[in-house]
């Protein structure tokens, strides 16, 4: 069930992917443009501001209450944005779909926090998040075969039900607040919590390094369809290619949950950003050496294991963000989630409109991003050592 609702996220962007093409055609875009991005940016943005209101509300008045406004929220911007005349109104109801998602969200970390914590926590999200991963395997697919005979509009009816579902599904949910944890009414007790997290230089550092790596991801979320479709020619293939690249990082966040045991999440953490970095420098300087375009089967295999290591990086950066934040688990989880959903946006975009017809952009950004990423998490590391 959580796994589903954090897939709540995952399936609202994967969906559409296939549709950008249709999309940009409707509202008369050239086919290289990069404005139907903008759709994936908002959704994030919406997701991350909304965080800051969802996690007080989880703290305060229970987790299922708050679960269930959010999932209102989502199902009605949803529905929304099936109805958007124009790209600007596509882009505001997706805003508002992403400020319902951040409910499932934050009530997804708050409810794992409540049960687990340290390693069991890492472990714990290691297998959320790949049961998670699964709707990207998929959705695309999905997404595909309903545009055979349906609007690009269909797409987000679709997702729309998909709310009403989880809302069903989540009434056998128990409350896993801990009275002793009921955070009071009132600004001051707001204010209390926020000072616990933001005086965290363990949950500050963590956080930072995760929108750094989330940037990197947001931004093959927004330009892989043009990759595929543009640079290669082949987007037949499109959903084949995604759904694969999810399945290896899948594979990954299950590996994760042994790795964790083995080496511990600070050390596997800090390998992993390095093998981020150093596939990343080699898919780098195999586009610089192929005018930014490397052979095919050779770039996806490279990109594959790319977003491996950086599934890798996802569970236990907020594991660790999130591992003195007990007492405080919903306002913790709204911050973490707002900052690094928020800074991943936002790095996302900067690094979309570097996009230039080539490969390379998008490779050296995720040189640039990981390696800021690692240096966050020796900062946040030295904390806790």
């Amino acid at each position: 069930m959580v796994s589903m609702l954090m897939a709540s996220t995952a399936i609202s962007i994967d969906i559409m992917l296939p549709a950008f093409g249709r999309m940009r055609d409707d509202f008369g875009l050239p086919a290289d443009s990069t404005q139907v991005g903008a759709t994936v940016t908002a959704f994030f943005l919406g997701l991350a501001a909304a965080q800051l209101v969802y996690g007080p509300l989880a703290d305060r008045w229970g987790r299922k209450p708050t679960l269930y406004l959010g999932l209102a929220i989502y199902v009605f911007g949803a529905l929304t944005a099936a109805l958007a005349p124009s790209l600007g109104l596509l882009i505001a109801a997706r805003f508002v779909w992403g400020v319902g998602a951040a409910g499932p969200r934050v009530i997804s970390l708050s409810v794992v926090r409540d049960i687990f914590e340290g390693d069991r926590m890492a472990r714990a999200m290691s297998f959320i998040m790949a049961v998670f991963v699964l709707v990207p395997v998929i959705a695309p697919s999905i997404g595909a075969a309903i545009l055979e005979f349906a609007s690009w509009r269909v797409l987000f009816v679709v997702v729309a039900g998909f709310g009403v579902v989880l809302a069903l599904w989540s009434l056998r949910l128990p409350e896993t607040l801990d009275p002793a944890n009921r955070m009071g009414a009132g600004p001051a007790a707001l204010a209390r919590a926020a000072k616990v997290v933001a005086t965290s230089r363990v949950t500050i550092g963590y956080t930072v390094a995760m929108a750094f790596a989330f940037g990197a991801f947001v931004s093959y979320l927004s330009t892989s369809e043009l990759i595929i479709s543009e640079i290669y020619d082949r987007p037949s293939l499109f959903p084949i290619i995604f759904g694969g690249t999810a399945a290896v990082m899948g594979a990954a966040m299950l590996s994760n949950a042994w790795f964790v045991g083995r080496f511990g999440l600070v050390p596997l953490v800090r390998s992993a950003f390095r093998l981020f970095i150093g596939l990343s420098i080699g898919l780098a300087v195999l586009g610089l050496a192929t005018a930014g375009v490397p052979p095919f089967g050779l770039f996806v295999v490279a990109l594959a294991v790319t977003l491996g290591a950086y599934s890798v990086l996802s569970p236990n950066l907020n594991a660790l963000a999130m591992q003195p934040m007990g007492p405080v688990a919903g306002m913790a989880a709204a911050v973490v989630g707002t900052l690094s959903l928020t800074g991943g946006a936002v790095f996302g975009f900067l690094l979309d409109q570097t996009y230039n017809g080539t490969v390379v952009p998008l490779a050296i950004g995720f040189v640039v991003y990981g390696t800021f990423g690692l240096l966050f998490t020796r900062w946040a590391g030295g904390a806790s050592s």
